[in-house]
């Protein structure tokens, strides 16, 4: 038997799964039971950082209320959309270390800032997002 290749961070930005909404039971974080709750994906969180202006920054929690809203849902799974932020950002910073210029990659500057637990998290360090950043005046 052979062993499976362990994915890289662009492979596991497309994932091929669809976002989808579920009905809550339960409580959850900041949610309520009853809630119709998004489950988004990778794809779904790099293209709403895509479009956020340079020079512009917002959070994960408005992010969440963003997508979920475009779904009919209330809020999106924080554990989800934290996950999908983080593989979105190994992956920009992957394709520039590949050779992509700092146009083509996805700005996750623009919404994981130096405090995020995000931040605390990725591969390569802050040095590069705090680079990113100051360049775009927005705060640490």
């Amino acid at each position: 038997m052979c062993a499976q290749k362990r994915k890289n961070w662009v492979e596991k930005r497309h994932s091929g799964k669809t976002p989808h909404l579920k009905k809550l039971e339960i409580d959850y974080s900041d949610m309520r039971r009853g809630e119709k709750m998004l489950i988004t994906t990778p794809e779904e969180v790099d293209e709403y950082i895509r479009h956020i202006p340079k020079g512009k920054e917002t959070t994960v929690l408005q992010m969440r209320k963003d997508l979920a809203a475009e779904h009919g849902g209330a809020n999106s799974c924080p554990l989800v959309s934290g996950i999908c932020v983080r593989i979105v950002a190994e992956a920009a910073y992957e394709e520039l270390e590949s050779g992509k210029s700092i146009r083509q990659i996805t700005p996750f500057w623009r919404i994981v800032n130096l405090k995020s637990s995000t931040a605390k998290k990725l591969s390569f360090g802050t040095d590069f997002l705090s680079t990113q950043r100051k360049k775009e005046g927005l705060t640490p």
